[in-house]
């Protein structure tokens, strides 16, 4: 079992009963521990403390005289290399259903995060990688910060609602909804994630342009694992790769830090196949009573449904649920795409000096802001030296120069 999980600390147990099961029973079954249970708030069953808000829990099997059962329990979220030890018994059944896959990597397989990168990616994509990091840190001023073990409260709460900010941008941006979002589970995740902070259970990975945070991670820890929570990035610094930024400086972080896993947790990208050294499942467990036929008959509804789920999930039909649950919340249509651009190379240097400039860092046009850090990339210069100008010609409507070149840009509305 997997040594102080964090998900099973009384800290996140605490909260969690505070915002979801205030004022219920707590029950300790006797034939599995350290996890507890209240009632299920929907079905006639007992739920994990939890739910389905932990990243992963495990259990072991109680070895009493007598093992005994009252009624129906469902325990979210069980990942399958945890090796649990089922409490089957002639009194007590079990089912299992899969979920989500999960995604992790095997510290321990390597030396060190340059020996992983050897291993794992092909010279090209190692190129590209190293690429990204170093196209970021050279185009702004970066710094990165693993926010762990001690933070006033005053820092905390600024860097929470900049969490949220980003969030809410980047699913605006997808139009796509997000349950983290939702003000029950987000006020939860304020709440809890401070506490667990400061205790090393928890921990925000933060990456900074000069003072502005531009991506953050929520990371849980074991004694051993680094759960991967919740990831957000400023979609402006979209060509920047921010989240693989972040994989490599949290990975680098884990192996001098000695950890032994680096879990991305539940959920299917593409990106976690890539990084990944192993897959594995999210399981569902359902433990009910033998001699009862109605505990019998629910255990196995209950092991239907999410089957049906997960096919239902395997088709997709999810996203597409994401997507309009987003349209109905925010009460409006998908919005059109009309935004595209293109650069221009000048026959001849232009004197900008009867020119409007604009502040490159307080750029209300989010298009332009977009244009600028293209500019940035593509042209390996630095924030710092950038300057924008509205053009007064007709071929093109900004002047971008930096310390190499200068280049136009025409703005084409559809």
């Amino acid at each position: 079992m997997v040594e102080n999980n964090p998900f099973l600390s009384k800290e996140f147990s605490g909260v969690w009963m505070k915002h979801f099961g205030e004022s219920q029973e707590i029950e300790s079954p006797n034939f599995i521990n350290p996890v507890k249970f209240i009632r299920h708030p929907k079905l006639p069953v007992k739920q994990n403390i939890g739910s389905t808000l932990t990243k992963g829990i495990g259990y072991q099997k109680s070895k009493p005289e007598k093992m005994e059962i009252n009624g129906t329990y469902l325990l979210y979220d069980i990942p399958s290399y945890f090796n649990n030890e089922t409490a089957e018994s002639k009194k007590i059944g079990f089912l299992s259903t899969k979920q989500y896959p999960g995604y992790l990597i095997e510290l321990t397989a390597f030396a060190n995060y340059q020996e992983y990168l050897q291993k794992t990616f092909s010279k090209s994509s190692r190129y590209k990688l190293n690429k990204y990091k170093k196209r970021l840190e050279e185009c702004f001023d970066i710094r990165y910060q693993m926010i762990w073990g001690t933070v006033e409260i005053e820092a905390y709460d600024k860097i929470f609602d900049t969490f949220k900010n980003l969030l809410e941008k980047r699913f605006d941006d997808k139009e796509v909804y997000n349950n983290n979002l939702d003000p029950k589970e987000w006020n939860f995740y304020k709440e809890v994630v401070y506490p667990l902070l400061l205790e090393k259970k928890a921990g925000l990975f933060v990456i900074y342009d000069e003072e502005t945070p531009i991506g953050i991670t929520l990371n849980y820890f074991s004694d051993t694992i680094i759960f991967d929570a919740i990831t957000v990035f400023d979609i402006d610094y979209a060509k920047f790769h921010l989240g693989s930024v972040t994989i490599m400086k949290i990975l680098e972080w884990g192996w001098e830090h000695h950890f032994k896993i680096f879990d991305f947790s539940k959920g299917h990208y593409e990106y976690k196949t890539r990084w990944a050294t192993q897959k594995y499942d999210f399981e569902y467990h359902i433990y009910y009573d033998r001699d009862s036929i109605k505990s019998k008959m629910l255990a196995n509804c209950i092991q239907q449904f999410y089957q049906l789920k997960q096919q239902l999930r395997d088709r997709k039909l999810n996203e597409r649920l994401h997507k309009l649950t987003y349209v109905l919340k925010k009460n409006k249509k998908l919005k059109e795409k009309t935004f595209d651009y293109s650069f221009s190379n000048l026959e001849s240097e232009i004197i900008p000096d009867h020119l409007e400039e604009l502040n490159p860092k307080k750029l209300v046009n989010k298009h332009l802001k977009t244009i600028a850090f293209d500019f940035l990339y593509l042209n390996n210069e630095c924030m710092k030296n950038l300057r924008i100008y509205k053009s007064d010609q007709n071929e093109i409507d900004y002047l971008l120069i930096g310390n190499q070149r200068q280049i136009g840009v025409k703005i084409n509305n559809h």
